[in-house]
């Protein structure tokens, strides 16, 4: 059976392993047809992840049809089309318990903490499967990196009508952007690159956008969308620490900041900041397995659009040759798919 590992940062391997496991009671053996390349992913090859570890293989954005399934497995059947949910969870942990399946301290997730699907087959749990019979493989590897972008926004919970600033409007960016528009939010958007704000406004009407330049002028340019007011809601998506540490000024009085980018480095603002203005600070991680239901629904009724989102396809083949590529800006890759069938 054919894999690729992430064997150290910037070093792919290709690799003939031995087919897994029948599978046992309550899990499912599956094919990958179509894995998504995320900025996980990006960060796991530049060494910047903190919760990737080595050797990988990478792999959480999944498509992927059922071959097999184990005992006691009544949720899907041998021939469904699924998009995985890679946040392997202990069902008996606290956090669990509580309804927080996606930040379980004994969270395993695929690709990240354990292996992935860039392999021809594997064996998951059956409950972390999510069926549809309508989607393409490629549209079901969309669903993860929407599910995200859902979860921020639950968090967020904006009130229709009101500023939302979304600063980064990379792949997680992009799926932030797709619910606050579902929210009924008026979005602004800021990037630091001028073809990504662009593709804002092409493919989701956004007239609000700033092209970060770092000089502090930014934020008169807010206080004119807002009339002066600034952002009810700020959801950052960068993973950069400078723009983390920053975004704070960007909050309205009465406001909530949500980060749903990640850094290794340590993130800083002035506490007075907070105080004064009586902040709501929030970390948005993964998401929840209603989640994945929702966003296959609205994909299926046509609500949000997956057309725009693939940029760039490749094959399993040829994968490791052109990754390095999607590290780089001027590559313009929004979502990178790979096929492996």
């Amino acid at each position: 059976m054919k894999a690729i590992r992430l064997e150290a940062p910037f070093r792919f391997a290709h690799l003939n392993m031995e087919e897994p496991a029948v599978p046992g009671p309550g899990e499912a053996l599956v094919q990958t047809h179509c894995v998504g390349i995320c900025g996980t992913d990006i960060s796991g090859y530049l060494g910047k992840f903190p919760f990737f570890s080595y050797p990988r293989i990478p792999g959480h954005e999944l498509g992927v049809e059922v071959l097999q399934v184990g005992p006691n497995v009544v949720n899907v059947k041998p021939g469904d089309r699924c998009s995985v949910e890679p946040y392997i969870n202990n069902v008996r942990s606290a956090a669990s318990r509580r309804g927080f399946s996606n930040c379980c301290q004994d969270l395993q997730v695929l690709g990240v903490h354990t292996d992935g699907g860039l392999r021809e087959r594997f064996v998951v749990r059956a409950d972390k499967l999510h069926i549809s019979s309508s989607l393409s493989f490629e549209q079901l590897a969309l669903i993860e990196t929407l599910a995200i972008g859902c979860h921020a926004i639950d968090r967020a919970a904006p009130p229709p009508g009101e500023h939302l600033l979304l600063i980064g409007a990379g792949p997680i960016g992009l799926a932030v952007l797709e619910f606050a528009r579902l929210a009924d939010s008026d979005i602004t958007v800021m990037d630091m690159n001028a073809d990504r704000l662009a593709f804002c406004r092409r493919n989701y009407n956004i007239k609000s956008t700033i092209l970060y330049h770092e000089e502090g002028s930014e934020l008169e340019a807010m206080k004119q969308i807002t009339a002066g007011e600034l952002y009810p809601v700020v959801i950052d998506a960068t993973g950069s620490a400078a723009s983390m540490s920053h975004a704070l000024h960007y909050v309205a009085h009465g406001g909530t900041m949500v980060y749903v980018g990640i850094t290794t480095q340590e993130i800083s603002f002035p506490h007075r900041l907070m105080h004064a203005r009586e902040l709501t600070l929030k970390a948005s991680r993964n998401a929840l397995p209603d989640d994945f239901r929702r966003i296959i629904r609205l994909v299926e009724d046509g609500r949000i659009d997956t057309e725009p989102w693939i940029t760039h396809r490749t094959s399993f083949a040829e994968l490791a040759q052109v990754f390095d590529s999607y590290t780089k800006p001027e590559t313009g890759v929004i979502k990178a798919m790979v096929a492996l069938s």
